[in-house]
């Protein structure tokens, strides 16, 4: 008969075994024995319902926590704790072409999980205010006089100063990074002026400020900036967590041989200024070219980079387009119509003898004008009068030349080179005149509807303008709107419907357009982007400081001891075999003494001691 024998983790003297007929065996063993093991399994069954309980509760706290999260993208109007140690701080200075602004950043120290990014946000004044200043002109009006540009730019960094704590203004990063102003400047004029802020700056502040912080950033890197800020206030870079999340399947790029990784689907941007239009997605699939040449053009138009703090991991590289289609902007697009307007009337008169728009009388019919509204166009010392007739389907069609899209495959506005959109699932955000267009007239802001977007169009179109001008006065419409945007919103309709369906390809019946002025009630700005991905290696840092500090601390410096369950069901067990401990050291002692009694009696009786202990 088989018997599993249990000895190697106790004395000898408790040795029991368990014999295939089992219970009879266990009851023959004494009440001690039985004691031990009971007292055992229950500092088992102990410490097994501390790490259930552990578990249950810190998966509660991460689901609170996650809720608490998104509570806070939605109302973060919380003033910033100035006086908490732990909090960090990043100075972002966006020098545009008509001015610059300050942005303070703060966050928490990072949770040590190195597949989490910073909780970066923007840091609020004593009275809940975003830490924000403006100055006027822009920066690249100093390039004939660069020595200017570091007294020009001081009152914001003094402005940040008086608001980061004193005492983190050496790890403080600091960047000012120039935009679509400087770009046009020569390439001496831009290192002159990033130059003297360069060799003055660190002089007046204490901020960590080195060369790589000061730089002339391209439209492509501007792009990406947004998308980054965007899908960062939005949770996208969030680990997948609930079954009911919107997933895509990603190919990493660099990895197309290894298998496709699930995560959260990113969202696209549309952003249609005044004079530029822009766009930009996630590209999760690995794509093919129509030619060479095209391959070429999308390498400038395509960004590959790692947002999380270890080049080593793939959980956080993304592939993003990014395109810019200057002229494209809602008020530059107005003007190349109306350029095309003037040369077409005046050639059609020289070649007809008409007298078209030479007169109000005989005004140019212009269906992309709200009904009998009146305009003109002034060039070159001749003026053109207008009137308009509100087609909104005409003016469409009129608009359609101004996309200058070609014939070839996977191309949009302009003829640039556009990767496929995975239409069922993708989701986009329209921000500027995307957001004007739909709700500051229309009032239909937030989900985008074809259907429901031309319908309202064309009665707005088709409406006189003297019934428009008293709904005006009544206030029916948005408190920013303006005459301005009444007499040319049946043309930036116009002109929206066909950048977003014909030049960007998205079909009719495209549900997941959002148009916004803002995420979560807040302005998302491209700055927040470009900290982020400009701080994503100090995670790392922590991470590895934390390591270091747990191997070399205390033993109470391991995390999970300060759970109080685990902590006592650790004490418990150390308790019981210190007692157990004790146990055995008296049951040898009662021994000995047993012994040194029997053999002092022995020899007063003249027995041979050793014979006599032979025979116990």
């Amino acid at each position: 008969m088989g018997r599993i024998g249990i000895s190697c983790l106790f004395p000898a003297s408790w040795h029991f075994s368990i014999s295939p007929v089992g219970c009879p065996r266990i009851l023959n063993t004494n009440l001690r024995q039985i004691i031990v093991i009971s007292v055992l399994a229950a500092a088992v069954s102990l410490l097994y319902f501390s790490v259930v309980i552990i578990r249950n509760k810190y998966g509660r706290l991460t689901r609170d926590k996650k809720f608490q999260r998104y509570l806070a993208r939605v109302t973060d109007i919380e003033a910033t704790d100035t006086n908490n140690p732990s909090v960090n701080y990043g100075i972002v200075v966006d020098c545009g072409s008509s001015g610059s602004r300050v942005f303070v950043y703060c966050w928490p120290r990072h949770n040590g999980n190195p597949r989490d990014l910073l909780d970066i946000r923007q840091m609020r004044d004593k009275n809940r205010k975003p830490v924000v200043m403006k100055i006027k002109p822009g920066i690249s009006e100093f390039a004939t006089s660069p020595e200017k540009v570091s007294d020009y730019i001081s009152p914001l960094l003094n402005f940040a100063a008086e608001h980061v704590p004193r005492a983190k203004h050496k790890e403080t990063p600091l960047y000012i990074l120039c935009t679509a102003g400087m770009r046009i400047l020569p390439e001496s004029q831009q290192k002159a002026i990033l130059e003297d802020l360069l060799t003055d700056i660190p002089v007046h502040f204490d901020f960590l400020f080195s060369d790589s912080h000061a730089e002339v950033i391209s439209g492509k890197q501007e792009g990406v900036y947004a998308w980054i800020g965007i899908n960062f206030v939005l949770g996208r870079f969030e680990h997948i967590e609930d079954d009911d999340e919107a997933v895509v399947e990603v190919n990493i790029p660099g990895s197309e041989s290894s298998e496709a990784i699930v995560r959260k689907r990113t969202a696209g941007i549309l952003d249609m200024g005044g004079v530029s239009t822009q766009i930009a997605y996630e590209v999760p699939k690995t794509v093919s070219f129509a030619s060479s040449q095209q391959e070429e053009v999308a390498k400038n138009l395509l960004a590959e980079f790692n947002l999380g703090c270890d080049v080593h991991q793939t959980e956080h590289v993304y592939r993003v387009y990014v395109a810019t289609f200057l002229g494209f902007g809602g008020n530059a697009a107005r003007q190349r119509y109306e350029d095309r307007i003037f040369a077409n009337t005046i050639q059609k008169n020289r070649l007809l003898g008409k007298q078209t728009g030479l007169t109000p009388d005989m005004p140019y019919l212009d269906p992309c004008l709200p009904l009998d509204i009146k305009d003109e166009i002034q060039q070159n010392g001749q003026t053109i009068y207008l009137r308009g007739t509100g087609d909104f389907d005409l003016c469409r069609e009129t608009i359609q030349p101004f996309m200058n899209k070609t014939n070839e495959t996977q191309t949009s506005l302009n003829g640039v080179y556009q990767p496929p959109i995975h239409f069922q699932n993708s989701e986009f955000y329209g921000f500027s005149e995307f957001y004007y267009c739909t709700e500051d007239v229309l009032r239909m802001g937030g989900d985008y509807n074809a259907a429901k977007f031309t319908k309202a169009a064309k009665d707005y179109c088709a409406t006189k303008w003297s019934i428009l001008r008293e709904r005006f006065d009544r206030g029916l419409y948005a408190s920013h709107a303006d005459l301005h945007r009444l007499k040319y919103q049946c043309f930036k309709s116009a002109w929206m419907f066909e950048v977003f369906h014909r030049g960007f390809s998205f079909p009719v019946n495209y549900k997941s357009l959002k148009t916004a002025l803002q995420v979560y009630d807040k302005e998302v700005q491209w700055t927040l982007g470009a900290i982020l991905y400009r701080t994503r290696f100090l995670p790392l840092r922590d991470i590895q400081q934390e390591a270091f500090r747990a191997s070399h601390t205390h033993w109470r410096g391991v995390s999970f001891v300060y759970n109080h369950y685990l902590f006592s069901g650790c004490f418990l067990v150390v308790l019981l075999a210190i007692l157990l401990y004790l146990l055995r050291l008296r049951r040898i002692h009662r021994r000995t003494l047993r012994n040194g009694s029997a053999a002092a009696l022995w020899m007063e009786e003249g027995l041979p001691t050793q014979n006599a202990a032979g025979t116990l």
